[in-house]
């Protein structure tokens, strides 16, 4: 296999908001930090859900080199399903830690898929929606993405995987269906990311060619963000437990870069950066 290569269309680049234009006219992903105040988040639920646990791990990640802390307050954990948390409850897990996160300095992006937790996220100082149901869960979410005119990710899912569709397909519908409200919200093309949703509502085998087909998206001429980082569909290929995971979620990260994602949203950001780079320096001395 050929190192991993992260080209950019310069269009894609130029027409960005601002955040997110210098991420994409580099030559390797920018790495997004993942920081779960959860207690039941499938790799690290109970470790960060004290202020200072979490402020503590989101200055780590900072300091091995995260450009982006995605913060997330109820769990969306796809594989064995998660109890629903009502955004009283995911407001209590924020409101300790939020604003001390954003004051660290790093872009911080709110993982939640309530317009209320989004705009309570905004108010504080986050400057990314990121949207696990894509737009098409809650119906105010995309018209406070475009009132406040912020970057937002917008992530394909499914209530259940169904191993007899083309997953590929199905994610493409979806995001027509999701660029579809963005415009009628008025959501500009240059504030959307999309995020295939590694593990969500799909098969392993479907995750994986999720990554295998990703340079498909780019039809959409709109950036990428991948996260594959300690997916259960690793474990398909070597059984393992979520915190060994590594090598294969950097081997699917560095497929990811080479077929085109600008973020990826990682666990383990010192690895995951070393990683990049390195492929990304190699790549260069083909000429």
């Amino acid at each position: 296999m050929s190192a991993p290569s992260h080209s950019q269309g310069s269009a894609t680049a130029a027409a960005a908001h601002p955040l997110l234009r210098a991420w994409l006219e580099r030559p390797y992903p920018a790495v997004m930090g993942v920081l779960n105040v959860t207690p039941d988040s499938f790799s690290d639920g109970g470790n960060f859900t004290t202020p200072a646990r979490a402020l503590a791990q989101g200055r780590r990640m900072i300091f091995e080199g995260a450009d982006i802390i995605d913060i997330g307050a109820e769990s969306t954990r796809p594989y064995t399903g998660a109890e629903a948390v009502s955004a009283e409850d995911e407001l209590a897990r924020l409101r300790p830690v939020l604003s001390d996160v954003v004051a660290l300095g790093v872009p911080v992006s709110i993982d939640s898929m309530k317009a209320e937790v989004v705009r309570f996220a905004l108010d504080q100082g986050a400057q990314i929606a990121n949207d696990v149901w894509g737009l098409q869960r809650d119906p105010e979410m995309a018209a406070l993405v475009a009132e406040r005119n912020v970057p937002v990710i917008v992530m394909h899912n499914r209530d259940s995987a169904d191993e007899a569709i083309d997953i590929m397909q199905d994610v493409i519908a979806f995001f027509t269906r999701s660029l579809d409200i963005a415009a009628k919200a008025g959501i500009p093309d240059g504030n959307i990311v999309l995020d295939p949703g590694i593990g969500f509502g799909k098969t392993q085998a479907q995750s994986m060619t999720m990554l295998a087909r990703l340079d498909e998206l780019r039809s959409f001429g709109l950036p990428i963000l991948v996260g594959a980082s300690r997916k259960r569909f690793i474990a398909s290929v070597v059984p393992s437990e979520p915190q060994a995971r590594l090598g294969g979620s950097i081997a699917a990260h560095l497929i990811a870069a080479q077929r085109g994602a600008h973020i990826i949203r990682a666990h383990d950001v010192a690895e995951t950066m070393q990683a990049l780079h390195v492929a990304a320096a190699i790549e260069a001395l083909k000429g």
